[in-house]
């Protein structure tokens, strides 16, 4: 029997440098196991940060029902690059907005101009026990304990769909990012991981960013992360509730509205379509 996916179409996208595949599955009921996602970020141009997996919708009024896989298999909660690519998908089809499921919420997208989209990333979580860390904590300011060689005495942590722990520090660029960012992943505080950011407070609408993602490693861009720092430096009193967010791929810009929800808009590029083989699933489950 042919695998499932054999010659199923995928798309090679990227969101400000965040690399997004988008595998549409509506209407197949196959899921991807850890094994089939690995399969495929091995093969060649298919390397991913974030591969967004389309089912059918599971309530009414949706459009599709996402999954969202890192590269090491695992499933992240949420990924606002990749839900932009995923909105120029199927703008393809002429929705020009969006209402997606996801294990961490809804979230609905608009798209904005040819291929610009905004994310409503909903409301950010800042009690220590959702994001979630494994002792009780003012989120605003958080001892890294036991602490860390080389990264800051404190963090701020928040939730956006994924936990995020945002250090801010004088120059980003100067982070040993591959060093510190898999030694704060796993650190004890987080029992689910982290996502790593270091943010550079430009001005109080400009923020510099370098991320180290929960699964991935070290990323071009991550959406999530630049709403979890714009809230955490919100929250600190050292950013507006607006702000420019520059990552290594490109610019997000972020709002934190007065109805709490955070809203991401940002650019992302097609690259190719092709198909998947069966091969590569040779000794994966069906």
């Amino acid at each position: 029997m042919p695998h499932p996916l054999d010659d199923r179409p995928i798309l090679r996208m990227n969101g400000a440098g965040n690399e997004i595949l988008v595998l549409d599955l509506r209407g197949l009921g196959h899921v991807l196991a850890p094994q089939e996602a690995r399969a495929i970020a091995a093969a060649p141009g298919l390397r991913f940060d974030q591969l967004m997996a389309l089912h059918d919708p599971r309530a009414a009024g949706d459009d599709a029902f996402m999954r969202i896989y890192n590269i090491d298999g695992s499933l992240a909660g949420a990924c606002g690059n990749g839900t932009r690519c995923v909105a120029w998908a199927l703008a393809r089809e002429g929705k020009e907005r969006l209402s997606l499921e996801t294990a961490a919420g809804r979230i609905e997208t608009r798209r904005v101009a040819e291929t610009q989209f905004s994310v409503d990333m909903g409301r950010p979580r800042l009690d220590w026990r959702e994001i979630p860390l494994s002792r009780e904590a003012d989120t605003r300011a958080v001892t890294l304990e036991p602490p860390v060689a080389g990264a800051p005495a404190q963090f701020s942590a928040v939730s956006m769909g994924n936990p995020h722990a945002v250090f801010f520090v004088p120059d980003a660029l100067a982070i040993p990012l591959e060093t510190l960012g898999p030694a704060l992943e796993h650190h004890p505080l987080f029992p689910e991981r982290a996502n790593i950011s270091f943010a550079q407070i430009v001005a109080r609408n400009d923020i510099l960013l370098r991320v180290w993602e929960r699964g991935t490693g070290a990323t071009r861009a991550c959406g999530s992360a630049a709403c979890a720092t714009l809230v955490a430096a919100a929250r600190a009193g050292l950013a507006e509730r607006q702000a420019r967010v520059r990552l290594p791929g490109g610019d997000l810009h972020i709002e934190w509205r007065a109805d709490d929800h955070v809203i991401m808009t940002g650019p992302v590029e097609f690259e190719f379509e092709t198909r998947l083989s069966g091969a590569l699933f040779e000794g994966a489950p069906a």
